[in-house]
């Protein structure tokens, strides 16, 4: 039990964190980044609201999820890797999924197939 609430603290901290330097602090400027955590069930995502240049926007930026003791990366739609924070954080990889892969291409690679 000390693990998953290791990995719960971990995961909102690392989107926190995101959020806080790529959220700007123009007043005038309409678009946030906002945390949703999900604890009981142990889903976690950082998205876009706001508006940008007069458009709506409101999407995932990422995705991660806790099940059967491992984290779930099921979406990272930025070019920073979580996973290295995570990891100097005290996260094993074989305790990380890249769900964004394929189940073959996990197979391959450093990190936890499931």
């Amino acid at each position: 039990m000390a693990k998953l609430e290791k990995y719960r603290e971990y995961i909102q901290r690392v989107l926190t964190d995101y959020a806080k330097r790529r959220t700007s602090r123009n007043k005038d400027d309409e678009l946030e980044m906002q945390t949703i955590f999900d604890t009981v069930r142990d889903h976690y995502q950082l998205i876009y609201v706001g508006w940008d240049k007069g458009r709506r926007v409101y999407g995932p930026v990422m995705h991660v999820d806790i099940k059967n003791s491992k984290i779930w990366l099921q979406w990272n739609g930025t070019e920073d890797d979580i996973t290295v924070d995570l990891m100097e954080m005290g996260v094993l990889k074989q305790d990380i999924v890249l769900g964004f892969q394929t189940p073959y291409m996990r197979e391959c690679g450093d990190f936890a197939v499931s």
